[in-house]
């Protein structure tokens, strides 16, 4: 039975998203943490868009492309599933089949198809910004299970840097390196942790109210 335009796309929505339920495998060896490939996909638009803003400044990119590339990456892991390193020595997986099936019924299949292509290639600028931002998305997640006290971290890590390509992806690796992944939002002053103020007494050095008790030293994840 033939679908209609609107069946299309609604069915390659429904598919897109049905990402979000698809478990990422790698943790499992890793011993902790889990995301699914929708939230991997999220943290790749977020540092590809970090990326193309130190590598613009060099060289004239796309945007657009560098986003796109990096949303549409893992697309046919809604039908193969997520593969680790460990599961591709053993399966073939049929990923350009997928996608293909996946888009060929849609009005912009040819604009899908030249993404999945060129991000395959890694011939551009762009399709390298976004292999990179697809590494340290992960790269990211091993810093912040290092802290928390994963073994196997740091090997992982020393791995991931290597899968670099570009410059912009490995200066932003040893600023991530560099940073305790809770330093964004753990401020070692005693007037937020110990007595908190009110929000109109946030000034720096509040003193706490008078006649408050004895505070417990808060643990500095920085310092673990």
């Amino acid at each position: 039975m033939d679908r209609s335009p609107d069946e299309i796309l609604a069915d390659f929505l429904y598919e897109g998203l049905f990402l979000k339920q698809t478990p990422r495998s790698g943790y499992a060896f890793l011993g902790r943490g889990r995301e699914s490939v929708a939230e991997h996909s999220f943290g790749v638009v977020f540092i590809g868009y970090s990326l193309f803003q130190l590598a613009s400044a060099q060289r004239t990119l796309s945007l657009e492309r560098v986003l796109a590339l990096a949303l549409f990456h893992d697309l046919p892991e809604a039908r193969v599933g997520d593969q680790n390193y460990l599961n591709k020595r053993y399966n073939k997986i049929h990923e350009d089949r997928a996608h293909r099936d996946a888009t060929a019924s849609l009005p912009f299949a040819a604009s899908l198809q030249g993404l999945y292509e060129e991000w395959k290639k890694r011939e551009s600028y762009e399709s390298r910004l976004a292999a990179d931002a697809d590494q340290l998305d992960m790269i990211a997640e091993l810093f912040r299970q290092k802290a928390d006290g994963a073994p196997a971290a740091a090997e992982w890590l020393r791995y991931a840097f290597k899968r670099l390509i570009t410059a912009e992806g490995r200066a932003l690796f040893r600023a991530l390196q560099e940073r305790h992944p809770s330093a964004w939002w753990f401020e070692k002053k005693d007037q937020f942790w110990v007595n908190p103020p009110e929000p109109s007494d946030e000034a720096e050095g509040a003193s706490p109210p008078e006649g408050a008790s004895p505070p417990l030293s808060p643990r500095n994840p920085a310092e673990s």
